[in-house]
Order: structure tokens, then sequence, then C-alpha cells
């Protein structure tokens, strides 16, 4: 009984899995393996490769860094808030989460483009609009506009672990005499770093393979792998096992770092039930 229990809820994600990825997956190994992996030699030839996986290098680990070092800061500073104003927040702040990427990029090209609002403020005290502006449209500037929607998902992925953190450990570090940074520093942060790294690498995944908001914000003029692949799918393109083939390097990419989150998370369960 417990076993066809099991079997009837498992069959749905099991039949998702099957249509949704594994297939997919399984279409584009056909499509890049079906010379024999010339395909892969082709992607590597590619004069615009290497320095769009430079790029995306970059994009990464800008978006990371800044989307993790401030979606810390956010739920750090939610968690030691009432459960009442969390929750209100939480809300407004997952908010981005709803929203395309068309969107944030031309709320981004309105507020920081070469004549967005931001920009003529900082051009008023002498400031030139055009680097200002320009600098949205390379890696870094797109990291920042990713950040938009990354922040949250650390936020979100971050605040349970800190609201059930013993937060008398941090009391009890600062009556022995350190500050509150350090008792930060010494305290909670070696007792969360896994479930950081994990958030981490999770945006970092996310905005690796995300192509929406950089192709609505530059179209397919910045050097990322993502657009890459655009163009190699797109109108202008025609070697369908090579774009398979990049696609399955990105799909590698994005996995290898969803699994090293998992491998840093699964060590933090495993501390806390030990």
């Amino acid at each position: 009984m417990r076993r066809a229990t099991f079997a009837v809820l498992v069959a749905p994600a099991t039949v998702a899995g099957v249509l949704f990825f594994a297939l997919p997956l399984g279409a584009l190994l056909v499509d890049a393996l079906g010379d024999g992996g010339g395909a892969f030699a082709r992607v590597f030839a590619l004069p615009t490769f290497w320095p769009s996986l430079a790029g995306s290098a970059v994009l990464t680990l800008v978006a990371a860094c800044l989307s993790t070092l401030v979606g810390l800061a956010v739920a750090v500073h939610l968690a030691s808030m009432p459960e009442r104003w969390r929750t209100l927040l939480s809300f407004v702040i997952a908010l981005p989460l709803t929203f395309s990427g068309l969107i944030v990029a031309y709320g981004f090209i309105l507020a920081w483009g070469r004549a967005g609002f931001f920009t003529q403020l900082l051009a008023m005290v002498g400031a030139d609009p055009a680097i200002v502006g320009g600098a949205l449209f390379t890696p870094v500037g797109l990291a920042f506009a990713s950040s938009y929607y990354l922040i949250p998902r650390v936020v979100m992925a971050l605040l349970p672990v800190l609201v059930n953190f013993d937060r008398t450990q941090l009391i009890a570090a600062e009556s022995l005499g350190a500050t509150r940074a350090q008792a930060f520093r010494h305290v909670l942060l070696p007792q969360i770093a896994g479930p950081v790294i994990g958030a981490a690498c999770l945006v970092a995944a996310v905005v690796f393979g995300a192509y929406g908001t950089a192709l609505a914000l530059v179209g397919t003029q910045l050097r990322i792998l993502p657009l890459q692949l655009y163009s190699l799918v797109s109108e202008t393109g025609s070697d369908f096992p090579a774009a398979a083939a990049l696609a399955l390097l990105i799909t590698a990419v994005c996995s290898a770092t969803m699994a090293i989150g998992e491998a840093f998370g699964s060590r933090h369960e495993r501390h806390l039930v030990a």
C-alpha cells in the first residue's frame, strides 16, 4: 500500500522530469554528438566563444558576489525584525521575481541609460552621461541590473536559516566583550557559511544561463554565452548541432555550480543534525 501511494505521489514529478528535462536533454545530446563531437570543436573554434566565456565569467562573478553580499545583509536585518514587519517586507522584496526580463531591462534603461534619470542627476555634479550610461551595457552593468532579481533569491534562501538561528549565541559573545561585527564574523558567519555559499551558487547558475534581461538590454552586442547561443539558433544561425553543443556546455556549468551549492548546503544540514 505504501509503495502504491509513493508511486502515485512521485508519478507527476517523474512525468514532468521526463517531458521537460530528460527528453530535451536527450535531443540536445543527439544533435551535438551526431557528427562524432565535431559540433563541440566548431563551438570552441568560434572567434567569439572565448570572449563570450570571459564575459559570462565576469558577469557571473560580479552578480553573484554583489547579490550575495546585499542579500545577506538584508536577510540579517529582516531576521531581527518582528514577524509582522518581516512578512510584509519579504513580500515587497520578492516582487521583482514576478517581473519579466524585459520589464527589468526597460526600467534600468530609464534609470541608468544615457538619458536615464539617475544618469542625468550624476551629470549635474560633473559625471559624463556617456560613460555612466554606457557602463550599463557592459558585463558589470548587466550584473548590476541582474542583481535586481537575484538579491530576492538570496534573501528568500537565507531568511529561514537566520530566523531559526539561536541569537543567544550572539548575545553571549557580546556579553564577553565582542563587538557586534566580531560576533557576526566569528559566531554567526561560520555557522551559516554553507547556506550562504549555496545561495551564491544558486544565483551564479541563474545569471550564467539567463539571457532575457541581457537580450532586452543590449541585444546581441554583449559577448556572453547565452547570447552567443541565441545567435546560433536565431534566423541568422544555421549550425544547430553547434548550438546544441553550446547549450550542453552552459547546462553543464550551471549544473556543476548548483552541485557545489548543494554540497555545501547538505554539509550545513548534516552539521545541524549532528
